[in-house]
């Protein structure tokens, strides 16, 4: 039993389309949303970053900016000139101290360089000439970047190694008797980016790296103190890059600017954060963009189901009339649908309905009338006509039939026709040729077959068969008597055999009478009578030729000619063929040559028949090539065996005559017989021994250009 297979409707392939629109849809929305936002948050926490290193920055500058305006202010003070004691001077200058930590030192240097008075008395007496932010100040640069203590190193309490650290203000004082300089306490730079840094790194995990202008580390982690870091090339903004720690880091930075009379440093504000970290609000995006995705997709499919349904179900009304009419059951085609081309469809199809049982009619009155016709055809018809369906029984059976077998048609139907028509010997063979035409197409088929059938009487005579099939459940056979013909046929050939064998004797006598007056057994004879001779000679030696010639395709028609079964190596055959048409060559002149390699090829056969068909074949070709030309004997194996092929360049075969070139007695015309000679049996007779040795013979020719024989023998491996 077959096994059923589910074929999808269409509500199905609605149901998967929108299914699938719906999931590429939602993907495609998800993958913009996820795309777009996240680009959005990755610019937002990158400005944020930005901003944080802008407030930095800021920051920085205006702290700078207030020590800035301190510093001036107090330089211009008249108590800070030289007409005010040193310790008046440096009273003040402690007070100033004490109003802001981060003062490291304050002092004023004469005009020499000396310190006069200083904070906590450090330094008073030694000479800072040398010192950068005394100079500076007389060259009206009042602020020095980040340095290391130099002088004071030995005379600070060194608590943290970053109030060793100074950032230097110096101003010249109001009356021109010196200046005043203070240090300031790189500390400071460090709790002010506490102040800004540490809200935010709480929660975002940032740091805050702050770098001179040529990029060399002055605040950050205690491994990238000292280091030198790209400056970036804008003054504010963010990127993405690696450190030297190897890790990817998101880094916002500002540059310092100055605030109103300070000049600012050049520092940069680095603010950055993992991109681990820095990153993962926009997974989180992502992550519920796809989410929300694959949920729109699911809901769209649920939906898609019922609306694919609700689409097709018009189609599907229509589908299961159109089967219950093709059962035969009565069904009406449904007319209203939402669809136009549903109901157009409708109306086309009861239209098609409504026409097709008078179309029906009309061709089973046609298929009728052939019957009839094919029916007084085969009644009318000479030759006797047998139906028989696959099981071996007589399912038709003619008038023609009728008269040759003796049997009436209702005697015949439905019986078997190997025991009604087939001689009792041949049942076996019989039954198993029937099996083996119903397993195959390729049967004998199409062709006309000689066998051997029975009267009722219970005569036996030959019947020529024409068989055919027409369908997988019928074989029909055309039969035409044949008995006469055959018994025609052996009478011609029993009297050509009795009149050959009756010549062979006198004509081997008069051929070696004839021989021995042309080689002067009766002496020298004269020339006229010599001439005469030698025609009487070659005309008994053809006419000794066509006996034999008849007697051997006598023989192989009616199977008494016998054949050896030897194992033969194809080499010693081709010697010895050309071993014998040598002399015969050499009188025409013609050339002999051999082609391709033998060695190794064996056949199965009759030694001595083989050798006749190659001589019989070279013997043509010698006949029919030009003088002084070449024919060639060639080997070759191919997948059906053993090709041997005779190749002559003569003048090539007619067209009129090569569909009869292997029948008997022909020959092209009547001036070649008489040119050529020869009895016009040779190529049938090579045909019949090649066919005995289960091979084919054929040619190839091409007029004016030369003609290839070629015979083809299962090889013996």
């Amino acid at each position: 039993m077959k096994r059923l297979r589910y074929k999808a409707g269409l509500a199905g392939y609605l149901a998967a389309a929108f299914c699938a629109l719906a999931i590429v849809m939602a993907a495609a929305l998800a993958a913009v949303i996820a795309r777009t936002a996240g680009g959005q948050v990755k610019e937002d926490i990158g400005s944020a970053l930005s901003d944080l290193a802008q407030q930095a920055s800021d920051k920085l500058d205006r702290d700078m900016f207030e020590r800035y305006r301190e510093i001036q202010l107090l330089a211009q003070r008249p108590d800070m000139g030289a007409a005010a004691p040193p310790a008046a001077r440096r009273a003040t200058l402690e007070q100033h101290q004490k109003s802001y930590a981060h003062y490291a030192w304050l002092g004023i240097a004469g005009r020499d360089g000396k310190v006069l008075a200083a904070t906590g008395g450090l330094l008073q007496g030694a000479d800072v000439s040398g010192r950068p932010w005394y100079r500076n100040a007389h060259s009206n640069t009042f602020v020095g970047d980040v340095h290391e203590a130099v002088l004071l190193a030995k005379l600070l309490p060194a608590s943290d190694p970053q109030s060793l650290r100074f950032v230097d203000l110096a101003f010249p004082l109001a009356d021109g008797s010196g200046v005043l300089g203070a240090h300031l306490s790189w500390q400071w730079a460090r709790e002010l980016e506490r102040s800004v840094i540490a809200p935010a790194s709480a929660r975002r995990q940032v740091q805050a790296i702050i770098i001179d202008s040529q990029g060399k580390v002055l605040l950050g982690p205690p491994g990238l103190i000292a280091k030198v870091l790209p400056v970036p090339s804008q003054d504010t903004g963010y990127r993405v890059e690696r450190w030297p720690d190897g890790a990817d880091y998101l880094v916002g930075h500002a540059r310092t600017r100055g605030h109103g009379p300070y000049p600012g440093l050049g520092w940069t504000v680095l603010v950055r954060q993992s991109v681990d970290t820095a990153w993962a609000p926009v997974r989180t995006l992502q992550h519920r963009a796809w989410w929300l995705g694959v949920a729109m997709a699911a809901l769209f499919s649920l939906l898609a189901i019922p609306l694919s349904r609700r689409i097709a179900r018009p189609l599907r009304e229509l589908a299961d009339a159109a089967d219950r009419i093709r059962r035969g059951e009565a069904a009406e085609l449904p007319q209203l649908a939402p669809y136009g081309e549903v109901q157009a469809l409708s109306r086309t199809l009861n239209s098609l309905v409504a026409n097709l049982e008078g179309r029906v009619s009309a061709r089973t009155s046609q298929l009728r009338e052939a019957m009839q016709r094919i029916a007084a055809i085969i009644d009318s018809a000479q030759e006797a006509f047998v139906a028989i369906d696959p099981d071996g029984h007589v399912t038709d059976w003619n008038p023609a039939a009728e008269r040759m077998f003796g049997w009436q048609r209702d005697e015949v139907l439905g019986k078997s026709y190997i025991a009604l028509l087939v001689p009792q010997r041949f049942h076996a063979q019989q039954a198993a040729a029937f099996a083996a035409a119903s397993g195959s197409e390729n049967a004998a088929f199409g062709l006309r077959l000689q066998r051997e059938l029975i009267r009722r009487d219970g005569e036996e005579f030959t019947v020529e068969a024409s068989i055919s099939r027409p369908s997988s459940a019928l074989f029909t056979a055309f039969l035409h008597d044949i008995s006469e013909r055959r018994q025609v046929e052996a009478m011609k050939n029993e009297f050509i055999a009795t009149v050959s064998h009756e010549l062979r004797t006198p004509m081997t006598s008069i051929r070696a009478s004839l021989s021995m007056l042309v080689d002067g057994g009766a002496g020298d004879l004269p020339a006229d009578v010599r001439h005469l001779v030698n025609i009487a000679y070659q005309s008994s030696e053809r006419l000794v030729r066509l006996v034999n010639d008849v007697l051997d395709i006598e023989k192989i028609e009616a199977g008494k000619m016998e054949f050896r079964n030897d194992a033969l190596p194809i080499a010693p055959l081709l010697d010895e063929a050309i071993n014998a048409v040598r002399g015969s060559a050499a009188q025409r002149p013609v050339a002999l040559e051999r082609e391709g390699n033998s060695r190794g090829l064996q056949v199965r056969g009759d030694r001595d028949r083989l050798v006749q068909v190659l001589v019989n074949l070279l013997s043509n070709a010698i006949k029919y090539s030009p003088q002084f030309n070449s024919v060639t004997l060639g080997c070759e194996a191919v997948p059906e065996g053993v090709r041997l092929s005779v190749s002559d360049n003569g003048p090539g075969i007619p067209q009129a005559f090569r569909a009869r070139i292997f029948g008997k007695f022909a020959q092209a015309d009547s001036s070649d017989t008489r040119l050529k000679g020869g009895t016009g049996l040779g190529l049938a007779i090579c045909r019949a021994i090649v066919e005995q040795h289960g091979g084919t013979i054929g040619f190839d020719t091409e007029e004016g250009r030369g003609t290839t024989f070629h015979v083809t023998l299962p090889a013996l491996s």
